[in-house]
């Protein structure tokens, strides 16, 4: 018996029905893709003020208000700002302008907030630190994006590892910049003279507290001036309200 084999029309036909369906299934991805964009980039911009709102201890750790209570606390409390490298606020864009965040209670700068973004052992880490009206006290730390091991390196956006960097220094005893870093384990290792400008490391991650560590230190150097205007209550914005004073050192 002779085989029966598909003429050259049927397999045209076969091929043109596979590139329709090609065709077709690219224009609903290719739909579908642009269609969710807006979508993401709202979600991505959401996410990161309520990061924000955590490293101002505006909103609980582990927890996440509604879009409209995100927004609400954003508009009253943060405001957006651009500053020289003499950490003097500007009004209009500058290319070498730095961006940080300032926070408010009654009208009134509380602190600042800074953006940060590190190595991390596999990818950036990216995340806030927020500091008081002081220039020098931490009071607040959130992780928004990372690549590092779960369980490992991705306990940087655990609440236990973020809460530590409250009421740490980044400066010494003599009152010199020594920025706040991830210890090589326990704090309480260290010597009394160093402990409060160190957080408990994490272990099994020694890798990415220390590039954690060293994107920290190098985005301080970056806003120095920053921390130094605060220190001196000399920065203050155009129709903000005075920094709460300093503490005075005994």
């Amino acid at each position: 018996m002779s085989e029966t084999r598909p003429d050259k029309n049927s397999r045209k036909n076969v091929i043109r029905f596979a590139l329709l369906v090609s065709f077709v299934c690219s224009l609903l991805i290719s739909g579908a893709a642009s269609g969710l964009k807006g979508f993401q980039q709202e979600n991505i911009a959401l996410d990161k003020r309520v990061n924000l709102l955590k490293a101002a201890n505006l909103v609980e750790p582990g927890k996440k208000p509604s879009k409209d209570e995100i927004n609400r606390l954003y508009d009253a409390h943060i405001e957006e700002a651009i500053v020289d490298s003499q950490g003097k606020i500007l009004e209009q864009v500058d290319p070498n302008a730095l961006h940080l965040y300032l926070y408010k209670s009654d009208g009134r700068i509380q602190g600042y907030i800074l953006p940060i973004n590190s190595r991390g052992l596999w990818g950036k880490i990216q995340g806030y630190l927020a500091f008081k009206a002081d220039g020098e006290t931490v009071s607040g730390f959130s992780i928004f994006n990372h690549s590092e091991t779960p369980g490992l390196g991705g306990e940087i956006e655990s609440a236990w590892f973020q809460k530590n960097f409250k009421g740490k220094k980044i400066v010494n005893a003599q009152n010199k910049f020594v920025s706040v870093g991830i210890a090589k384990g326990k704090v309480a290792n260290l010597p009394a003279s160093e402990q409060e400008n160190y957080v408990d490391g994490i272990s099994g991650a020694t890798l990415t507290g220390k590039y954690l560590s060293e994107g920290i230190k190098s985005t301080l150097v970056k806003y120095d001036a920053v921390s130094i205007t605060f220190r001196q209550h000399d920065l203050i914005p155009k129709g903000a309200g005075t920094p709460e004073p300093a503490p005075v050192k005994k």
